[in-house]
């Protein structure tokens, strides 16, 4: 199996394979950084070309997870290496909390340890849920999303793609959030929020457009 990234983020998704006792064969990939070892931890081949990445899925797996937190630079590199014959799939902490009726997450989404989701959930591929994210009943979330530690969202609020809701941001109930969006952290959303919109604040308001 291989984590895309070698880095930062890339070493929370590790602890995840490891908890599960499903570290054989894994490999990361990093083409990027001129610092990263041969090996990472002296134990996980750190593959540097695209060339590596395609032999590992021809002869090893074609499993790869995303290791990486920018959520554009997510789908990007989830293209990238299904193109090269990869199957992407999630990484879900054995420490997380979710729901046992109608919860649908999508293929690639990074799960961490003290999450709590709650029933009749649905997330989009691709999409990270931080530590001690509380997501509550008949929240949906599109693809892509970050949502990072200690976030809390509130029964039947919809979460765009490609979204970013910082560390102790609170959406209410019913809440939408419009896709591309910025949620700062520890806002407090009571209101929608428009697609390619940054929101801060108690209450939160507009402070300005993004780019998506």
């Amino acid at each position: 199996m291989l984590i895309v990234g070698a880095k930062g983020f890339a070493k929370e998704v590790l602890e995840i394979f490891h908890q599960k006792d499903e570290t054989e064969n894994l490999h990361f990939y990093d083409d990027v950084s001129s610092d990263i070892p041969d090996f990472l931890y002296n134990q996980f081949k750190v593959l540097k070309s695209e060339q590596e990445a395609k032999e590992l899925f021809e002869k090893t797996s074609t499993e790869f997870v995303i290791g990486i937190g920018n959520p554009q630079l997510r789908y990007q590199l989830t293209e990238k290496f299904q193109n090269l014959g990869g199957t992407l799939i999630s990484s879900i902490s054995n420490f997380a909390e979710i729901g046992s009726f109608g919860v649908e997450i999508g293929d690639g989404s990074n799960i961490l340890g003290g999450v709590r989701i709650s029933n009749d959930v649905q997330i989009g591929r691709g999409t990270i849920v931080y530590y001690n994210s509380i997501i509550t009943h008949d929240v949906t979330i599109g693809e892509f999303c970050e949502i990072s530690p200690g976030a809390t969202l509130l029964g039947r609020c919809k979460i765009g793609k490609f979204v970013k809701i910082g560390a102790g941001a609170i959406i209410f109930p019913d809440v939408e959030i419009g896709d591309y969006s910025v949620i700062a952290s520890g806002a407090v959303v009571r209101n929608n929020v428009p697609e390619n919109s940054m929101a801060a604040g108690v209450p939160a308001k507009i402070k300005k457009s993004v780019e998506s």
